[in-house]
């Protein structure tokens, strides 16, 4: 049987959660790593990430990939869905979306490296790919490509 004491942190997986008004108020929650000392990878996907525009209000829809190596933390997963969905009545442009995910998380989890790349669809005819990452990815550890090819339209 696992030790569940390092989960005592932990407020809402199991619980009804409403999903948070804003970036700012949700609650990012992390756990400790029972694997700290193993370097690995983690990856998050969110296909269908939606935010604002922060001055027309029309949606801006994302494929967000989020990879980082653990340290003494590790993210827990439905705590960082309710922070991603806190942007579908958030306003930012494309760029303050995905690098304030990036550093929230790395205020939160300090990991060994991470990475999120965010592939938004086009809107005004122009697709907008932002990346950020804490700094080289370590020795040692598997990192695979994201894998999501540059949008491309119809051909």
């Amino acid at each position: 049987m696992s030790d569940t004491s390092i989960y005592h942190n932990l407020t809402q997986l199991g619980a009804a959660t409403e999903l948070p008004k804003s970036p700012e108020e949700a609650v990012l929650e992390k756990v400790q790593n029972p694997q700290a000392g193993t370097p690995y990878m983690v990856r998050f996907v969110a296909p269908e990430f939606t935010s604002l525009c922060p001055l027309t209000g029309a949606p801006d829809f994302a494929h967000l990939v989020i990879d980082y190596v653990p340290d003494g933390f590790l993210v827990e997963s439905k705590s960082l869905k309710l922070f991603l969905g806190s942007f579908r009545n958030h306003g930012a442009f494309h760029e303050d979306c995905t690098v304030s995910i990036g550093k929230r998380l790395v205020d939160l989890l300090e990991p060994q490296w991470l990475r999120i790349g965010g592939y938004w669809y086009p809107r005004g005819g122009i697709p907008i790919d932002v990346f950020y990452q804490t700094g080289p990815a370590p020795d040692g550890v598997w990192i695979p490509e994201q894998g999501v090819q540059s949008y491309r339209g119809r051909g």
